[in-house]
């Protein structure tokens, strides 16, 4: 929520948070937020909990996860009878999310999107983290805009024709599915026009985690304004490629800088 919000304030973007962490939840994680103009009264503090994380290595590229802790569920008593968004990301880290939140999310919002590695990731005892097949119909038949890198993807609709297995999303209501590649760039599928999104290229990566999130912030800050996707895909490469350069979510650019690299995303843009 962290990295896709600011992402989104950046770029103009009214955004608030829905989310559970615990006692120990730091106040200058809420000061960073709040400062950014990011609407905290959806964030609850569960007494006697941790929040969720993760001890996090990067080796040759792949990422390697450990659950140390893990916060109680989003319970769909936690969404606001009141709540109304013109777009809603469910990004769930830990299985965090049920089916009854996510069809309270659908009915207050015009765009649900999913960003689902929560669900498709399995728990070792020990919290170490893997990959486990996911295919929800139910969930997916909500969904407006899916995002997942290509190993989540792959964990979603299997290994084998990439157009056959995009045609499956769409057909249960899936508009636009958008397949992240680290350093190679994103995938974009339009109920059957296919684009490559190429990566912005930074001078150094400082580390990579957020780029994701923040494509998506970025993304729909621009696709709720009624941009064209692919633009809006742009959009969300180039503020992906200012998280890489900092640690955490120190780096974000403002919302000219980030226009200004997407024009140049957008001139290597690949129709398939």
């Amino acid at each position: 929520p962290t990295y896709a919000s600011l992402a989104a304030s950046k770029l103009g973007a009214s955004t608030a948070i829905i989310s559970k962490v615990g006692e120990d939840f730091p106040e200058d994680y809420v000061e960073l937020l709040t400062n950014n103009g990011v609407d905290l009264a959806g964030l609850k503090v569960a007494l006697g909990e941790q929040t969720t994380s993760f001890l996090i290595e990067y080796l040759n590229g792949e990422r390697n996860m450990v659950l140390k802790a893990r916060a109680p569920p989003i319970e769909p008593d936690d969404v606001p009878l009141d709540l109304s968004s013109k777009a809603i990301l469910v990004a769930p880290i830990a299985e965090e999310v049920s089916r009854e939140v996510m069809a309270r999310l659908r009915r207050r919002t015009e765009f649900l999107c999913l960003d689902p590695q929560g669900f498709v990731r399995r728990f070792a005892e020990d919290g170490r983290v893997s990959l486990k097949p996911w295919f929800d119909r139910f969930l997916l038949s909500l969904t407006d805009v899916l995002k997942a890198s290509w190993r989540e993807y792959e964990h979603i609709v299997g290994s084998g024709d990439l157009r056959y297995s995009l045609r499956k999303l769409h057909n249960l209501g899936v508009g636009v599915v958008i397949i992240t590649l680290g350093e190679e760039g994103s995938v974009l599928s339009l109920r059957g026009e296919l684009y490559v999104i190429p990566s912005y290229q930074v001078e150094q990566v400082a580390e990579p985690t957020g780029a994701g999130d923040a494509y998506m912030g970025a993304f729909l800050a621009e696709y709720v304004r009624g941009k064209d996707p692919v633009w809006c895909a742009c959009v969300g490469t180039a503020a992906a490629s200012f998280v890489v350069e900092g640690f955490g979510p120190s780096r974000f650019g403002s919302r000219e800088e980030v226009l200004e690299r997407a024009e140049i995303v957008q001139d290597m843009v690949v129709k398939l």
